[in-house]
């Protein structure tokens, strides 16, 4: 049995080692599973084999180079695919615009190639038209939200809800007094964590605002400390570069530990929301983009929230502060109010603490592992 499987992204990379691990384990025994696909560290360690990295497709943008990387990647996985390793099944891991594109040409050349998604594309958010893709080139969805289930069997669509993948994967908390020690923290004072994003636009765009938020913040509340988290997937030079020699400690490689012991965060816009409120970490959402790509949003997307926990929730629980609005004074003000207004606070933690009921305990990896299985050993 043949299964390809494409990510896009750090967090994709990550998903898709634990389906792996989920196929390895329960695949029966007479049959012989072969895997490869698209990723990073996680899938290799996995024993996938990869037929590229992620190297070049988390970068973002409209530009000549962007779009001839993503054109000769997309080119060479399709003739791979059809030509050289013939997979049973197809799995597409988030990473929409560039995946429903591979999932047409796939199903243009062969029809009957098997096409699950797993995290589809977010069209109760943006672009809702692609639903007509999806319906036309994928098989089966495999979502993530509750509330995504009726969206595509309302149009025909065959699809298992497998429950969000951070309920089963999300470590623990970590303990707060060694996280400290480890990282000559102070103690006795509040811990502010800033999280500038994973990709290289969004330091350039973030990385100086945030900085700066802190910086006045600080100059408020002496009794406050910051960390910055390195994303893992950035090199160090290139995280450096937009640093600029920043006062504040930086911290690599340990998110969820920094999610879980801040007395606030700073978040860029992403997955990273979802984990914090799973921690009931209050936080507020800042994002800054090009104006071109902002007013495409704006003419694109199908509701006025930007977070997770905000959409998941129907409310606006975290504060949302895009675009304009992501300005130093702006999010140093609000974060001061999520720290030293007690009722506000209380408040926040307490809303937090009910995303994690509205989304399933199913552990998601397992739940696509058995929908994979169930299909493809039908043909043996």
């Amino acid at each position: 049995m043949k299964i390809f499987i494409i990510t896009g992204e750090h967090s994709g990379d990550i998903h898709a080692s634990k389906v792996v691990e989920e196929l390895k384990n329960n695949c029966p025994a007479d049959l012989d599973l072969i895997i490869e696909g698209i990723g990073g560290e996680n899938l290799k360690n996995a024993g996938v084999k990869l037929f590229s990295t992620q190297e070049k497709m988390g970068a973002m943008g409209i530009s000549f180079k962007i779009l001839i990387n993503h054109l000769n990647l997309g080119s060479r996985i399709v003739h791979y695919l059809n030509n050289e390793f013939k997979p049973d099944l197809v799995l597409l891991i988030d990473y929409g615009a560039f995946n429903l594109n591979i999932a047409k040409f796939l199903k243009q050349n062969n029809k009957n190639i098997r096409i699950f998604y797993y995290i589809p594309p977010q069209i109760w958010a943006t672009r809702k038209w692609r639903i007509n893709a999806i319906k036309k080139y994928v098989d089966k969805v495999l979502c993530i939200f509750p509330f995504e289930k009726n969206m595509y069997e309302d149009k025909g669509i065959k699809t298992h809800y497998c429950g969000h993948p951070l309920i089963s994967q999300l470590p623990q908390p970590v303990n707060r007094d060694e996280f400290f020690e480890r990282h000559n923290l102070d103690k006795n004072k509040k811990l502010v964590s800033i999280f500038p994003g994973s990709r290289v636009y969004e330091l350039k765009t973030l990385m100086k605002i945030f900085v700066k938020s802190a910086q006045l913040l600080k100059k408020l509340h002496p009794d406050v400390q910051f960390i910055i988290s390195h994303a893992p997937n950035l090199a160090d030079d290139v995280f450096n570069q937009y640093l600029n020699q920043s006062e504040f400690k930086v911290i690599k490689g340990e998110n969820h530990a920094m999610l879980s012991v801040s007395d606030a965060l700073i978040l860029a816009s992403g997955t990273v929301a979802l984990e914090a409120s799973l921690y009931q970490t209050p936080m507020i959402i800042s994002y800054r983009g090009p104006w071109l790509f902002y007013l495409i949003y704006l003419a694109v997307r199908c509701i006025d929230k930007v977070s997770l926990p905000n959409i998941i929730a129907n409310k606006n629980i975290v504060p949302e502060l895009i675009q304009s609005n992501a300005r130093p004074d702006l999010i140093a003000y609000t974060v001061e109010k999520l720290l030293y207004d007690t009722e506000y606070r209380k408040t926040n933690i307490k809303e937090l603490g009910a995303i994690k009921e509205l989304l399933s305990d199913k552990n998601s990896a397992k739940e696509v592992a058995k929908e994979i299985l169930a299909i493809v050993t039908k043909s043996y």
